[in-house]
């Protein structure tokens, strides 16, 4: 048995058809059905049933789908063991949020290649949830904190928010709104305190226009095209914006850094950790804390 026919078999059982997984993989969809025939050569079974909406796994494809999974977490936790004995170069996989990655981490990432140029900080800009158990990224920067575990999490800087608008826009009064815009988050996957708070400070303003990007919240703000509550590193950057006052402001988050164990002693790791910790700074007196 193959562990790259198991790898993709991995694959299609999570995506649900041989198109997506080999789209996934960047292989050939003929090649994917190959593998996974191959597969169940060896094991003497079929493994998954085709139909017009994509595969079904058999009970043969079941027990073996709990398997390839306990095979994939052995081949994951040794790819992290083998990181963590790297010295501080070669990539280093980085997961934010895009305004933070934009307005907040620059000069953290040019004080690590300017103390450790060999290393190469690879930024993956996404609001999607990075498996760091499956290296996926190495250290994510986010404003949830981890509940994943092993992963090891520091608190770092607080997120203060505003209302913005373009200095043009008419002015807004709270508990009312009629006849404003609003720009917001997309909250049907995930909780955002400010949007609510935006949604009860102005009942009676229209939601324009839903982007789950601060940065493309901010230009269409700025375009006139509406009210957003954004980080005051991105409001206040963004020429053209003012600050729009509706006698308390919306709530605060925290930055949170996290990383998985195994990989507390990669050089790349620590090193990019520390200078976090140095230059944007714990938001408590306290260290880091395991999930």
């Amino acid at each position: 048995m193959e562990w790259s026919d198991v790898r993709i078999f991995l694959a299609v059982a999570r995506k649900g058809s041989l198109g997506a997984a080999a789209r996934t993989l960047q292989l050939s969809h003929p090649t994917v059905g190959r593998r996974i025939r191959a597969l169940e050569h060896d094991v003497g079974q079929p493994l998954i049933q085709r139909h017009d909406n994509g595969i079904l796994l058999t009970e043969a494809g079941a027990r073996v789908l709990a398997v390839a999974e306990e095979m994939e977490s052995a081949a994951m936790a040794f790819q992290r063991r083998l990181a963590s004995d790297d010295g501080v170069s070669g990539p280093l996989r980085i997961s934010s949020a895009d305004w933070f990655a934009t307005y907040v981490l620059p000069p953290v990432i040019d004080a690590l290649r300017r103390e450790h140029p060999d290393v190469l900080p690879e930024l993956m800009v996404s609001s999607r949830r990075f498996d760091l158990s499956r290296r996926e990224a190495d250290i994510v920067f986010r404003v949830v904190p981890f509940d994943e575990p092993g992963v090891v999490q520091c608190r770092l800087l607080r997120v203060d928010y505003d209302l913005y608008a373009h200095r043009d826009q008419p002015r807004v009064a709270r508990g009312d709104g009629g006849g404003a815009n609003l720009i917001v988050m997309d909250t049907s996957e995930h909780s955002y305190p400010e949007t609510e708070w935006l949604r009860e400070a102005l009942p009676r303003a229209r939601v324009a226009v839903v982007a789950n990007h601060r940065a493309l919240q901010a230009r269409l703000c700025q375009q006139g095209m509406g009210l957003a509550v954004l980080p005051r590193a991105v409001g206040d950057a963004t020429e053209g914006l003012i600050r729009v006052e509706l006698g308390d402001a919306p709530p605060s988050r925290h930055i949170w850094m996290g990383y998985h164990e195994d990989m507390r002693s990669m050089r790349g790791v620590r090193a990019l950790a520390d200078t976090a910790m140095r230059l944007l700074g714990p938001a408590a007196d306290e260290g880091p804390e395991h999930s």
